[in-house]
């Protein structure tokens, strides 16, 4: 009698582990998506501050061209880059 009472009180020991096992899992995957989710709402803002920073390097290089000749080079360069773009998205 006295092994089947151990075994009975190991066997709830191991059971309440278990459900404190499944809790602590619960916990981390939970805690998993909310990094997920925090990693792409940062990438996001990542990728939209070097697009605003581009622009601003533009816009900087547009207002410091020593003249209005250096300034229409670099203007029609980056219009070729975009029709590049265009081109290369329509095949």
């Amino acid at each position: 009698m006295k092994a089947l009472s151990e075994l009975s009180q190991n066997l709830q020991v191991l059971l309440q582990r278990y459900e404190a096992l499944q809790r602590e899992n619960a916990a981390l995957r939970e805690d998993i998506e909310r990094q997920r989710n925090e990693l792409i709402r940062t990438h996001s803002e990542l990728l939209e501050l070097q697009q605003k920073n581009k622009r601003l390097a533009v816009a900087n290089a547009m207002t410091s061209a020593e003249n209005s000749e250096e300034a229409t080079k670099r203007l029609n360069a980056l219009i070729a880059q975009v029709d590049r773009a265009i081109a290369a998205l329509k095949k």
